[in-house]
């Protein structure tokens, strides 16, 4: 994993040939800025530390019917327990299932909306071969039984990076998954627009028991690697990781989830023109996004949550969401449809790669550094 210095990464991982350029290749897709100015927090509100000592965090949840509880996923394979702001135990270890480093490893887990009765939850990584995995796993006592393992879906990865890797239950009970355009740069193969790859798309389960048939909900997408429902209304809220100019943010109203989205990538890069000759597979299906930021201020987004707790009220309808090589953290207030007001800095997160909640909808966010930051 690279080294960070403020925030702001500082050491090369790979060098890529691909194509016949060159490409540098950095976890969680940043690109080769060297600095970036530290923003003024601007809001009442901002993140804290709140538990350190994990390896490489990159996700966190809850599980239903034990809402003080956070299980935090770390990219070698496994998943902490922490409660009343401690490391409490393990509750899964797959690193031997695992490969782990720049965008590949253990990369998130939802549970069931049902867990409390049927102790059900799935988890996203790479394997040993460097492909992506969706498996559903049992609890018992506590802990994940590592033997109740099914694979649900197995997707092919022609390169390293781009590999999306989040999964989320809206409120309706489907589950989806989100896979980036397979790597490289550029998506030279064009996946992301073709509806006969399930690379660089939004896929849903096609029951609310999650099995092995998924519907491709959106496509044109580079690397969906965080989105989330707002709790109150089913929204959703994507962040995709941007090429060498624009990181985006897309939105999508819970009343037009069962229709088709085309977010755009890779004929467009954020609102402008990323390459004409990239066929455009559904242009009535397009979604523009309704924030845009240049590369001047960040380098690789990271989607987060609407806040709908009950600590910080201020907050309480503003989406945040912020920029892995920036550290910052921004939120606006959201709205019918969707950004409502400006976008204002609210915090700094280093290494920012997640963001998550727990049962009381309260919002955290965790950096690769080591350490669980809290909304306060």
């Amino acid at each position: 994993m690279a080294l960070a210095i403020g925030g702001v990464v500082a050491a090369l991982l790979a060098v890529y040939l691909n194509g016949g350029h060159l490409e540098l290749a950095f976890p969680w897709d940043h690109h080769a800025n060297a600095a970036f100015k530290v923003e003024k927090v601007t809001t009442s509100y901002s993140f804290a530390p709140y538990v350190s000592g994990f390896d490489l965090p990159d996700f966190v949840t809850s599980a239903p019917g034990d809402p003080d509880t956070l299980y935090v996923v770390e990219q070698p394979g496994t998943i902490r327990i922490v409660r009343n702001g401690k490391i409490a135990g393990t509750f899964l270890d797959i690193r031997s299932l695992v490969v782990s480093g720049g965008e590949q490893g253990l990369l998130s887990m939802a549970f069931s909306p049902h867990y409390a009765s049927n102790h059900l939850f799935y988890v996203s990584y790479t394997n040993v071969d460097g492909n992506s995995r969706v498996v559903r796993y049992r609890s018992a006592n506590g802990v994940g039984v590592r033997s109740s393992a099914r694979i649900l879906l197995g997707v092919n990865q022609p390169y390293a990076n781009h590999n999306g890797g989040l999964l989320m239950f809206d409120k309706r009970g489907y589950l989806y998954f989100g896979l980036g355009d397979g790597g490289s740069g550029g998506d030279p193969q064009q996946h992301a627009q073709n509806m006969r790859s399930r690379l660089g798309k939004l896929l849903r389960s096609r029951s609310k028991s999650p099995g092995t048939r998924w519907k491709t909900v959106g496509l044109g997408l580079r690397n969906p690697w965080r989105f989330s429902f707002d709790s109150a209304n089913d929204n959703l809220w994507v962040g995709d990781v941007g090429q060498d100019r624009y990181e985006e943010i897309d939105f999508r109203r819970a009343s037009k989830l069962d229709k088709l989205a085309n977010y755009g990538w890779s004929r467009y890069e954020g609102y402008a023109l990323y390459d004409s000759s990239h066929r455009y597979a559904n242009a009535r299906a397009k979604v523009s996004p309704v924030i845009v930021y240049s590369h001047a201020r960040g380098c690789s987004v990271t989607g987060g949550f609407v806040y709908r707790g009950k600590t910080v009220r201020a907050a309480r309808g503003h989406y945040f969401y912020g920029d892995y090589c920036a550290g910052t953290v921004w939120s606006f207030r959201v709205g019918k449809h969707g950004r409502a007001s400006a976008a204002v800095v609210s915090g700094h997160v280093p290494s920012l790669s997640s963001f998550g909640v727990d049962g009381n909808r309260e919002l955290y966010a965790t950096s690769l550094d080591g350490t669980l930051y809290r909304l306060r």
